[in-house]
């Protein structure tokens, strides 16, 4: 029998993540519509937009509305993307309840996603997180490239854990850790993790898988295969990378769902009401969504 975690917390991030590679406009009425639709099915986080600069992604210019609309439930916790100091000062005009940084593993995907190498990006990033937490947010980091790069390829173990020590000592609360192109294997999961794990707690590491090469379910389990009970998915598996070619969509919240659930692990999340809000959004963007369960629905 396998050992998995009785329970898991699932992090939505399709409003942010999954819309920014949006490039028809949704309204901000169906962004702020869609966020509480998925609020009511039990998502104990969900990451709403991005504060980054407008002209880098128009979809999410409307970040502080949004976050200004968005009727917080009791026990939820409303995050967003913050590149630097200025996104800080929107985010927290806005009052977000979390903020997430990020950077890459590899330098050539930093340079392309935020302009800046390795080295330039931790001082700005130490600002955000220490200005942020005197403000009494809590912080959560995102790496990209954890499992290899569009431009380098292979990533080193040792420079993720790097890049992982040089964030963590920023006194972030949790990192989320990304196979941004959808590369990784199950095997290789195990044992990048198996190496985390000697250095961080379990408890504040996160997976963020996507779906490029239909891999991602197999790579969660073969997390949860070694204690890890938080993973980051996009409902209907919208999402990809808009500065790594050929990266699709994220693992699917109402794929994952129901795959945890078959397992008997505890999500707190309504099947139903997920696919309510999933449906919800594949109208707005007026194209079939890729998650099988949205397949299963298109044809009942």
């Amino acid at each position: 029998m396998m050992e998995l975690p009785e329970q898991v917390t699932i992090k939505e991030v399709g409003p942010r993540d999954g819309l920014q590679n949006e490039k028809e406009e949704i309204p901000t009425d169906q962004k702020v519509a869609w966020i509480e639709k998925l609020a009511n099915t039990g998502l104990s986080y969900i990451e709403i937009t991005s504060f980054v600069h407008p002209k880098w992604i128009p979809q999410l210019k409307d970040a502080v509305e949004v976050a200004k609309r968005v009727n917080k439930k009791e026990n939820m916790t409303i995050a967003a993307l913050v590149p630097n100091m200025k996104g800080l000062e929107r985010a927290l005009e806005a009052d977000i309840d979390e903020v997430s940084i990020f950077m890459s593993v590899s330098e050539t995907h930093n340079k392309k996603n935020i302009n800046k190498s390795i080295e330039e990006t931790y001082p700005i990033l130490n600002e955000v997180v220490r200005e942020a937490k005197l403000a009494n947010k809590s912080v959560r980091g995102y790496i990209s490239t954890a499992f290899g790069c569009p431009y380098e390829g292979q990533v080193e173990e040792q420079q993720l854990v790097k890049v992982c020590n040089n964030l963590f000592e920023m006194d972030i609360d949790e990192l989320s850790i990304g196979d941004t192109i959808g590369v990784a294997n199950p095997l290789q999961v195990s044992s990048v993790l198996k190496k985390l794990e000697r250095y961080f707690p379990k408890d504040q590491l996160a997976l963020h898988f996507h779906d490029t090469r239909g891999l991602a379910l197999a790579n969660t389990l073969a997390a949860l295969q070694l204690g890890f009970h938080t993973f980051d998915s996009a409902a209907g598996g919208l999402g990809g990378c808009p500065y790594a070619k050929g990266a699709s969509g994220n693992v699917a919240t109402d794929d994952l769902n129901y795959m945890l659930q078959s397992l008997g692990i505890h999500t707190g999340v309504d099947q139903a009401k997920l696919l309510e809000a999933t449906s919800y959004i594949q109208e707005m963007i007026d194209r079939p969504l890729p998650s099988k369960q949205m397949q299963i629905l298109s044809r009942s």
